[in-house]
C-alpha cells in the first residue's frame, strides 16, 4: 500500500511556513534595539556649566540664501539681486529677531559674492551660518 496515494509526487505546497522569517526578524530587531543607544553615544565628557541652552529650531526663524558658481543668488526659489535680498531680509529681521541665514554657495562661486551677503547680514546684526557637506570620514 502506497502512503499518499491520493497525491501526485508533483504537486507544490500551497502554505508557506513563516516561522524561520518571523524569527529572523525578532532577532534583528533585537539586535537594532540594542545597538541603537551605544551609535549615539559620542565622547564621555563632563561640561561646564553656564551659558545658553540652545534654542529650538523653527522653519520661521531661518532663510537659506543659495548663491550659484555664475553669482545668482536664489532665496526661497526667487532670483534677487543683493538690495532686494538686503530689503527682505531687514524687514523679516525686523519682524523676528532671531532670523538666520544659511548661506549655501557652490564651491566654484566666488568668495566676493558670499562675502557681500555676510557683511550685509553683519551690518544689520543678522546671524549668518554657512552650510557645507559633511567631510567624509576615512
Amino acid at each position: 500500500m502506497r502512503r499518499f496515494s491520493q497525491r501526485n509526487p508533483l504537486v507544490t505546497l500551497s502554505d508557506i511556513n513563516i516561522t524561520p522569517l518571523l524569527d529572523l526578524a525578532f532577532v534583528l530587531l533585537i539586535i537594532f534595539v540594542i545597538t541603537t543607544p551605544l551609535l549615539e553615544q559620542g565622547l564621555e565628557m563632563k561640561l561646564p556649566k553656564g551659558g545658553k541652552p540652545d534654542r529650538p529650531l523653527k522653519r520661521e526663524d531661518f532663510r537659506t540664501l543659495e548663491v550659484n558658481a555664475q553669482g545668482f543668488y536664489v532665496m526661497d526659489r526667487q532670483r534677487l539681486t543683493l538690495p532686494q535680498i538686503e530689503q527682505r531680509l531687514v524687514r523679516e529681521h525686523q519682524a523676528n529677531p532671531n532670523l538666520s541665514i544659511f548661506i549655501r554657495a557652490d564651491r566654484t562661486t566666488p568668495w566676493d559674492m558670499v562675502y557681500q551677503v555676510t557683511d550685509m547680514c553683519a551690518n544689520h546684526g543678522i546671524t549668518v551660518s554657512l552650510r557645507s557637506e559633511p567631510r567624509d570620514r576615512k
